[in-house]
């Protein structure tokens, strides 16, 4: 399948809140409005449909998974078939009863389900116990095929290992995708939020600049309160972007808003970025065996 020279993406940033209903309805006129301005691809924020739940453990909140196909990729699939574009979405999945899984679906022009990822590397910390809920993937690091390209797609705690993405780009990814759902503590200062906000767009523009690929992150924003009132919740910063293949920013959105990113990537500059910066080429994979480690004691 030949990819298109050009490509317009979207990615959509918004706040939740605890009406599942409404969020996706939300999401889907987000999608819509991307259309048409003439986005073929729209990337959607990760866990578009609820609130961020991870920040208690609470055996309720598995109501909220369900299958995969399922209602909400049903409607995606039928959504990306009307505007003929494509969606990846990220949806809390149900598997199997006690088997879930934090999985981002990806929806083609025809409706179909052109692949999934389920969430590689699961976090356990203070606000975010996703290992109470999610199950880590076992799908591997695999890009997926879709019309308007090769799709390396992760979910949030991923974008912090650079092992992720060189192999997704490895196995031909053009373009690396994060629905993400990050945030500050409150209680941080100023100085310490903004550390923590750059360390993360550095390290997924690094990830675009040693793959030579372009990458779209998609935070959600907005305060999302604690239920169990032990903290006082989640800022969740947005700050959602579009890099190219030298890690430049090509749109970039603010802290505080919901907001909708159109940009037009151009992938044969990818092609030439690579050239010029011949990474893949110069890998020393015959020194890399330690790699496979947890520490090299």
């Amino acid at each position: 399948m030949t990819s298109p020279a050009k490509l317009t993406v979207a990615l959509v940033q918004q706040s939740n809140t605890d009406n599942a209903q409404h969020n996706m309805a939300k999401s889907m006129s987000a999608i819509r409005e991307a259309a048409q301005k003439g986005a073929k691809l729209v990337v959607l924020q990760e866990l578009h449909r609820s609130l961020y739940f991870c920040q208690t453990e609470n055996v309720d909140v598995f109501d909220l998974a369900e299958t995969i196909p399922g209602p909400s990729s049903n409607a995606l699939g039928e959504l990306a078939k009307e505007l003929s574009i494509v969606i990846v979405a990220s949806l809390f999945e149900k598997r199997a009863t006690g088997l879930y899984h934090n999985t981002a679906v990806v929806l083609e022009q025809d409706g179909s389900i052109a692949g999934k990822y389920r969430k590689m590397h699961i976090p356990d910390d203070p606000g975010f116990y996703e290992k109470f809920y999610f199950t880590p993937g076992d799908i591997g690091f695999e890009p997926i095929q879709t019309s308007v390209g090769k799709l390396g797609v992760l979910v949030c705690w991923d974008q912090w290992f650079p092992e992720a993405a060189r192999l997704m780009a490895m196995a031909g990814a053009e373009v690396l995708i994060y629905p993400t759902a990050i945030g500050w503590d409150t209680n941080d200062d100023i100085a310490e939020q903004t550390r923590q906000k750059d360390a993360w767009v550095i390290s997924q523009r690094a990830h675009a600049v040693a793959n030579g690929v372009p990458v779209i992150s998609c935070n959600r924003v907005g305060h999302e309160s604690d239920p169990s009132a032990q903290s006082d919740g989640i800022a969740f910063w947005g700050n959602s972007f579009i890099a190219g293949p030298q890690g430049e920013l090509l749109a970039e959105a603010n802290n505080t808003d919901e907001q909708i990113l159109v940009v037009e990537i151009d992938q044969k500059r990818s092609e030439n970025v690579r050239r010029i910066w011949p990474f893949l080429r110069d890998r020393r994979i015959d020194h890399y065996k330690d790699l496979t480690k947890i520490y090299r004691d």
